[in-house]
């Protein structure tokens, strides 16, 4: 299999590079692959497949990539001949068709932005990759031609391709996405969700940056306007906040989930926003309503005979999201890049109501909850679950994680203190009891504890001795705070005995996910005394 030209080995008809926003609408349209919505976004189906198939991805073993990768979990091995005999289904399939190639970079930053070429049988793949990745003109660079452009990595994007010998082969199922780090070629087949373009841009991302020195990082980024242009950064999973704590009207988003950090600062991977959509309300998350429009991709959801969305209706997927080019945002960040962090936020829905509203952590702390990634799933979501449980995902994007954890965290820890970053955990969950029994925090409060960190306020307070069971310092007292009762968690509790028995058992939660995913005996495992203090 030749490195050098794909297209020609795949025997297409015409190719169609780099569309305009209105080019590609049309032939979205012509090949009848999108409905019009009414406010101007273009609405796909994306099939049975609405959201990425994370046991379908595999890596081809091959050195030197083999001795690097940290395999097991979601990182599943699979062999050169396997991949090629993959890889022979596509020139099979294609050949004499017209595919869509984009030719562009992932991320903002002119010294650390790699060259990537997406090939796709489907027009929207292509919008997709317009709204989310970034094309040449964005770096004031001209178009090369289809010949002179050398991609770092090649994806080919086939959702009509299935694997007819998927149980022979003994993988997960006729769906797959195989990356070959040294052919640099990627493949996708059996799937038309369009998150996995996305999430193997940012696993890519994951694997080469760690060896430059630049921490790839799955999390949003603000930076502020006039004379305080800091950028702050929000990690957390589904559910914390990170989206709108992040829609701040008094700063510039920088990006919404992927980003890196180097030698100049923080920058993001992509050129866009891929939101969910599910319950969207104009009134809470205006930004978001106002950016569907049109050049914005609507994936699964429902409308009604006037063309109107209904975006309450979850009858295809609770996971319905739109796709949009940043521009579409009122206060995005022209440069797509900020600052070095003064400020970094770990955010935690903690359904238990035992963590506090905020702590400052030290750089090993901050190591610590960095490699854990902890929220939690709260009561009643899913069938069978009757109290909170916990979830863990190793630097707060574990699917997309290559490399140990460890190197993800020895980066973190090199970055905050050569920059002089202060790490916070903010607790966006219960507070007074448990799900059930105690409230949400309310989101208010939040926003002026994340004002005081912004400011630089929580910098420079007094904080109380470390908490016997989370070692966690948490502030004596912020300005801003209307209700600072909520500072001390224990005392917001009606029983300090029901306190501390839940306090523990969250405890014990921790290290139990430090042993189950091997950290205990792994590179990590020096950073547990840093963490929660556990009993058997």
């Amino acid at each position: 299999m030749s490195k050098v030209n794909i297209l020609s080995e795949l025997g297409v008809a015409e190719v169609f590079r780099n569309l305009s926003f209105e080019q590609v609408r049309k032939h979205e349209i012509d090949n009848g692959e999108v409905v019009l919505a009414d406010n101007g976004a273009v609405v796909v189906d994306t099939g049975i497949y609405t959201g990425r198939s994370p046991k379908d991805k595999y890596f081809v073993e091959r050195e030197p990539s083999r001795s690097k990768i940290d395999w097991g979990g979601f990182n599943q091995p699979v062999s050169p001949d396997i991949f090629d005999e993959a890889f022979a289904l596509f020139p099979k399939y294609l050949g004499k068709k017209n595919v869509y190639v984009f030719d562009g970079y992932i991320g903002t930053s002119k010294r650390s932005k790699k060259k990537v070429r997406v090939i796709s049988e489907r027009a929207w793949i292509h919008h997709f990759c317009l709204n989310m990745l970034l094309t040449p003109d964005k770096f004031g660079e001209s178009y090369p031609t289809l010949d002179s452009f050398q991609p770092e990595f090649t994806w080919i994007h086939c959702p009509s391709i299935r694997n007819p010998k998927w149980q022979e082969q003994n993988l997960n199922s006729d769906v797959f996405v195989m990356i070959d780090l040294e052919r640099k070629l990627g493949l996708i087949a059996g799937t038309e969700y369009s998150g996995e373009v996305k999430k193997g841009c940012f696993t890519l991302m994951n694997y080469w940056l760690p060896e430059e020195r630049i921490l790839p990082m799955h999390c949003s980024a603000t930076r502020g306007r006039g004379p305080v242009e800091e950028s702050v950064l929000y990690f957390g999973l589904s559910g914390t906040g990170k989206t709108t704590l992040s829609a701040d009207p008094e700063r510039n988003l920088i990006g919404d989930d992927e980003h890196g950090w180097d030698n100049d600062g923080v920058f993001n991977f992509e050129g866009g926003c891929y939101a969910k959509v599910i319950n969207l309300d104009p009134s809470s998350e205006p930004d978001i309503y106002n950016a569907i429009k049109e050049n914005a991709i609507l994936e699964n959801v429902i409308l009604d005979e006037r063309k109107k969305v209904d975006y309450s209706d979850g009858s295809k997927t609770e996971n319905t999201r739109v796709s949009y080019p940043i521009e579409h945002i009122r206060n995005w960040e022209p440069s797509r890049r900020g600052t070095h962090p003064h400020a970094v936020i770990f955010l935690a829905c903690d359904a238990f109501g035992v963590l506090p509203p905020v702590a400052k952590l030290t750089p090993e702390q901050a190591m610590y909850h960095f490699v854990q990634g902890y929220s939690a799933k709260v009561a009643g979501t899913e069938r069978g679950v009757k109290e909170p449980q916990a979830t863990f995902s190793h630097c707060f994007g574990a699917p997309f994680m290559v490399h140990s954890p460890r190197i993800y965290a020895d980066l973190l820890r090199e970055k905050i203190l050569k920059h002089n970053s202060h790490v916070y955990l903010v607790n966006t969950g219960w507070t007074g009891g448990p799900y059930g029994v105690g409230q949400r925090m309310k989101l208010r409060l939040t926003r002026q504890i994340i004002s005081a960190i912004i400011s630089n306020e929580l910098a420079n307070v007094e904080y109380n001795e470390p908490d016997p069971i989370f070692q966690l310092r948490t502030p004596k007292s912020v300005k801003r705070l209307e209700d600072p009762s909520i500072l001390d968690p224990r005392s917001s509790w009606k029983s300090p005995e029901e306190y501390e028995k839940t306090a523990q058992k969250l405890a014990n939660m921790f290290h139990e996910n430090f042993v189950r995913k091997g950290f205990a005996s792994g590179p990590e495992k020096e950073l547990e005394k840093y963490g929660p203090k556990w009993k058997d």
